[in-house]
């Protein structure tokens, strides 16, 4: 199985950016989709992005694109979410997540297999 450690989450003001790093550990046979979720109370988990560990690909939700970018660091066994003009709707619990098997245009929760303890992002209005 993969391990996944989230951090990088805080307070920042509406327009702002934050980046999240997810440090990832384990079988590398569990990694080969990387994806970020998020989940604000009284709200179901929500993706947000994901990226192909091996080629680099990716594939944002709707709400995101054009603002938020994944990324990966082979070297590193990290994965990044750099969001960008943030909104007070962003406020969220961030978690990395790990999928090990299944196609690529699989993006719901229950998809994914591992899951870190999250990170607390809060956009201020």
């Amino acid at each position: 199985q993969v391990q996944l450690v989230e951090s990088g989450g805080g307070l920042e003001q509406a327009g702002g950016s934050l980046r999240l790093s997810c440090a990832v550990s384990g079988s590398t046979f569990s990694r080969y989709v990387m994806g970020w979720f998020r989940q604000a109370p009284g709200k179901e988990r929500e993706f947000v992005a994901q990226i192909s560990w091996n080629t680099g690909s990716t594939y944002y939700a709707d709400s995101v694109k054009g603002r938020f970018t994944i990324s990966r660091d082979k070297a590193k066994n990290t994965v990044y979410l750099q969001m960008n003009s943030l909104k007070p709707e962003d406020t969220a619990v961030y978690y990395c997540a790990a999928k090990s098997r299944g196609t690529w245009m699989d993006q719901t929760a229950a998809d994914f297999d591992s899951w870190g303890q999250g990170t607390q992002v809060t956009v201020s209005s």
